[in-house]
């Protein structure tokens, strides 16, 4: 093990693989009753990206603290008093593959008018963010106020068109597309919810019911809306948000894995109605990404199947990886898709 120094930059990997990092890291862990299987599907981020995941958990000055502990040599022992750290001097350990960076087309929405629907947080931020980094006017869809303000905020100098609105709700839709105004030439469909995992023989009306109605009609009443200004102008773009659960039945519970099932379905329609019209219809499927949306897990049954499933499942991206499959699909680069449904998932779909 090689005794690199560590920083709040340094990836969660490389902290719980350093011999003083490690055990410091473990025992904060332990001391809130968690282990550091918690945090695997974030290992590759720098630690100080805990600062906002975790929400509240971590904080800048808990980061700082352990940075400190490293360099002070201060590895808890089993009583819980300090120890001196052994330090392995092997010179050939692997080096850590840089981390994948953000890289910005700038102009590549120049002059378009995209809706993202989500993109208060999570991948529909991302979204958003890039294309209104990229040059884009962005109508931005959330269903939380606070969220919408946040992100124009923090791009005050974007084409950004904030809209509060429930997607599933029609009048909502009208506003949508009133505030694009009469070009449209994007739509990402991003806004969706999880279920609870539980299989069919024990799903309830009601979650059947609230699944569907975003994840799936909310796509379609989207898509319905746009698809007479893109016809009038003769052409436009559309990416849907599938899922792994699209590709497989063992990522989620029956409601979220029959909805995204749908999705592909509108998906495929919607590019061989329309495709000879000028407007491409693809959709991304997602594996396992950082974002605000929760599992939980109501059903032993679907819990314990579940898991067997996740078992091969890759760590999970960053909402801009995702980002950057949704705007590539959006954008003129894709010219050639259509209908495609596009693994984002780090190869969880071909283990």
């Amino acid at each position: 093990m090689s005794s690199t120094t560590l920083s709040a930059d340094s990836s969660i990997a490389t902290w719980l693989a350093h011999p003083v990092g490690g055990p410091i890291l473990r025992d904060l862990l332990a001391q809130s009753g968690q282990s550091a299987d918690a945090l695997r599907p974030v290992s590759k981020l720098a630690i100080k990206r805990l600062i906002k995941l975790s929400k509240g958990a971590f904080t800048q000055e808990l980061i700082d603290g352990l940075v400190a502990r490293v360099e002070a040599g201060d590895v808890p022992a089993s009583d819980g008093a300090p120890v001196e750290a052994v330090v392995d001097e092997t010179p050939d350990a692997p080096a850590e593959r840089e981390p994948w960076v953000e890289r910005i087309d700038s102009g590549r929405f120049t002059g378009k008018t995209v809706i993202v629907t989500g993109a208060g947080s999570g991948i529909g931020r991302a979204t958003a963010s890039r294309i209104a980094r990229e040059g884009g006017r962005v109508i931005a869809v959330d269903i939380s106020q606070e969220r919408l303000d946040d992100f124009v905020d923090e791009y005050p100098a974007s084409d950004i068109v904030a809209v509060v609105a429930n997607i599933t709700d029609d009048e909502a839709i009208a506003q949508i597309v009133a505030a694009a105004g009469e070009t449209i030439d994007g739509l990402a469909n991003i806004a969706g919810i999880m279920d609870d995992m539980t299989p069919v023989g024990e799903i309830s009306d009601a979650v059947w019911k609230r699944v569907f109605s975003i994840n799936v009609d909310g796509t379609m009443k989207l898509m319905r809306a746009v698809i007479p200004a893109m016809l009038a102008q003769g052409g436009g773009s559309i990416v849907n948000t599938a899922s792994e659960a699209a590709l497989r039945g063992s990522a989620a519970g029956a409601a979220y894995t029959a909805s995204k099932h749908a999705v592909v379905g509108l998906t495929k329609s919607g590019a061989f109605m329309y495709g000879p019209s000028g407007i491409r219809v693809n959709a991304v499927a997602p594996g396992p990404t950082i974002t605000n949306i929760e599992a939980t897990f109501a059903s032993p049954l679907g819990a314990e199947r579940v898991r067997v499933g996740m078992a091969v499942m890759p760590d999970a991206a960053e909402s801009e990886a995702l980002a950057a499959s949704i705007t590539f699909l959006l954008s003129d680069d894709g010219v050639n898709l259509n209908g495609a449904i596009l693994p984002s998932d780090g190869g969880w779909s071909v283990a």
